[in-house]
């Protein structure tokens, strides 16, 4: 039974069929079709999705990456691009067009917005994981608080990691796909390196830019 006769026996049968093919269509119209899944997938992710994500809503074989670098050519002079970051690709406000979303009605992300502490604590986190709260004081030269930390993993931005191989096997932090897509990074690999000639927490905290 070919491809096209399964399709018609399951939609006689009542049965639901995702036609990722589109064999029925001209292959212009098939290409836009793809485009537009793959647009509408990312679109409503708020964060970024896989590559093995977007492919199960094309047909076999189709190149995904093919498929975003046309839809980035069509977001050519939009407020809006695609990027690729955090393993996966997600739509992001241009830079240039930062001001105007703060300025309308308070769109702007306030649950983004870190003290001057929460930044030093995430960037240490992110050069030195997976690190506990006494290697974090080690750092700081103070406590850091179970409240900071608290907020920074309801930002989604740090993890509880593996335990730390000392008394009490105290749990680690690490950080999470959220702080890559946050940052623009593909991996930690493309963190900033540091200067080792300056203060630690201090050129830690100076490294990233939301």
């Amino acid at each position: 039974m070919t491809v096209a006769a399964k399709k018609r026996k399951l939609t006689d049968e009542g049965g639901a069929v995702f036609d990722r093919e589109l064999d029925d269509l001209p292959q212009e119209l098939r290409w836009r079709e793809w485009m537009g899944r793959i647009e509408v997938v990312l679109f409503a992710s708020a964060t970024p999705v896989r590559r093995d994500d977007l492919a199960r809503v094309v047909g076999q074989g189709v190149s995904v990456e093919m498929l975003i670098e046309d839809v980035q050519g069509e977001l050519t002079g939009r407020p809006y691009e695609l990027v690729q970051t955090a393993g996966g690709w997600m739509f992001r406000t241009r830079t240039q067009f930062a001001d105007a979303i703060k300025a309308a009605a308070d769109l702007g992300d306030q649950a983004l917005a870190f003290t001057e502490m929460e930044m030093g604590v995430l960037c240490a986190i992110a050069y030195h994981q997976p690190i506990d709260r006494a290697g974090l004081k080690n750092i700081f030269g103070k406590e850091v608080s179970r409240d900071l930390l608290a907020r920074l993993r309801f930002k989604d931005l740090i993890a509880r990691g593996p335990r730390a191989p000392r008394a009490g096997a105290p749990h680690t932090f690490v950080t999470t796909e959220a702080f890559l897509a946050t940052f623009d990074l593909q991996s930690l690999r493309d963190l900033p390196e540091l200067d080792l000639a300056t203060d630690g927490a201090n050129e830690q905290a100076r490294t990233l830019q939301v």
